[in-house]
């Protein structure tokens, strides 16, 4: 499983920001081996390794500046994980329509399984009451 969108551009947010505000890591996120794939695998594996399933943004961003700054860093295999991100996410008007669409394609898929379902046999009960008239 692939770390969500979100995950990805929560982080390349902050570190686009960083670059423009620091000339020194600048000149490190603009190198030519690093990449922000290699960077999350690289953040997934350190938290894999601390056992640890709550971080800080900062802890996390830090995490990335170092894969950056550090040459000879070994990122690791990719990671079979679900991130949770707690950050809005702002969605494009073509993202938002297509959510819109799935969501209602899926209740009317929902809807039409639920008419196709037989209905349950009402068993009547019998009374043994005679009529006097």
């Amino acid at each position: 499983m692939k770390p969500s969108p979100a995950f990805k551009q929560v982080i390349q947010d902050y570190l686009v920001a960083r670059a423009k505000n620091d000339s020194l890591f600048a000149a490190a996120y603009l190198k030519p081996n690093k990449n922000i794939d290699d960077c999350i695998t690289y953040v997934l594996n350190t938290v894999s390794k601390s056992g640890c399933n709550g971080f800080a943004d900062d802890e996390i961003y830090n995490m990335a500046v170092h894969y950056y700054d550090e040459d000879t860093i070994q990122v690791g295999q990719p990671v079979n994980c679900h991130v949770v991100v707690n950050h809005a996410v702002e969605l494009t008007v073509e993202e938002q329509q297509e959510a819109k669409q799935t969501a209602i394609q899926q209740l009317q898929q929902e809807a039409y399984t639920a008419m196709k379902k037989k209905p349950a046999k009402v068993k009547k009960e019998s009374t043994n009451q005679l009529s006097l008239f």
